[in-house]
């Protein structure tokens, strides 16, 4: 079967958020799927005075950090916008660290190495790489958005580091009606749901409240094993690790769907 037909019978649910989906949607229907975009996270950039002058501040202090990290896709592309407004000449001497080869490959405008995981996607696996093991002493740049998960800038800190937030910009949930992915599932005829992240997750089970049970035979494609223990102990059955988010591998899992002998 060639990568023109082999997702053909597919109708799948994208639930990232806009402008990060473009090119999956046309890779999928260059291979004869068929694409339902349901963003169920809302990514909404900094506005906040006070909070766009401390983004401001450690912008400009760019220089005197030994390494940057982007924690997503948002973070590089909203994080550069910031960047090429304050300094521009990028300064030199950091080193830059993504969460996965999507982000990664949002960084490679920089003038500076980019690191990450080539085994996985989760803030473990950015950990885990050496750059980021003998830092006692050193400075770094934690890129995201407004909340989340505090392991990548506690555990930096027990090894020695001082971590600066650069919070970038807030995560909202659409505001559809209780019911409206319940009933898009069923007109659409969706047979496979990709979800880039647990807040993602939480929002889909939140919309999938009134009846846990609609989607129970559908294929979940999740980016990581955390993300999908999350979702098998939240009650869905099916679900895929794909081992990122990016959409190499998103078309990877979705074909084993497609063609489970594959």
């Amino acid at each position: 079967m060639s990568d023109q037909v082999q997702l053909a019978g597919l109708n799948v649910l994208l639930t990232r958020p806009q402008l990060q989906s473009a090119s999956l949607v046309a890779a999928i229907g260059d291979r004869g799927g068929r694409v339902c975009e349901v963003p169920l996270i809302e990514i909404e950039p900094v506005t906040d005075r006070e909070a766009c002058e401390v983004i401001k501040r450690r912008i400009l202090s760019l220089d005197q950090y030994h390494a940057a990290i982007f924690i997503s896709t948002n973070a590089a592309r909203l994080g550069l916008e910031w960047i090429d407004a304050w300094w521009p000449q990028v300064p030199t001497g950091l080193s830059a660290y993504a969460v996965g080869p999507g982000t990664a490959n949002a960084l490679k405008v920089l003038d500076w190495p980019v690191f990450y995981s080539d085994r996985g996607v989760t803030s473990e696996h950015l950990l885990a790489l050496p750059g980021l093991q003998d830092i006692n002493g050193q400075r770094i740049a934690l890129f995201r958005g407004v909340g989340g998960r505090e392991l990548i800038a506690e555990t930096l800190r027990d090894r020695g580091a001082t971590v600066d937030y650069i919070e970038l910009y807030h995560r909202r949930t659409p505001d559809y009606g209780s019911d409206m992915l319940l009933e898009l599932i069923g007109q659409q005829h969706i047979n496979a749901i990709v979800v880039t992240s647990a807040q993602i997750l939480d929002v889909l089970l939140h919309f999938l409240q009134n009846d846990p049970t609609a989607i129970t035979s559908i294929p979940v494609i999740v980016p990581s094993e955390r993300i999908r223990q999350y979702a098998l102990d939240a009650g869905l059955v099916r679900v895929i690790n794909a081992g990122g988010a990016d959409d190499k591998t998103v078309l990877e899992a979705l074909a084993t769907i497609a063609s489970p002998t594959r």
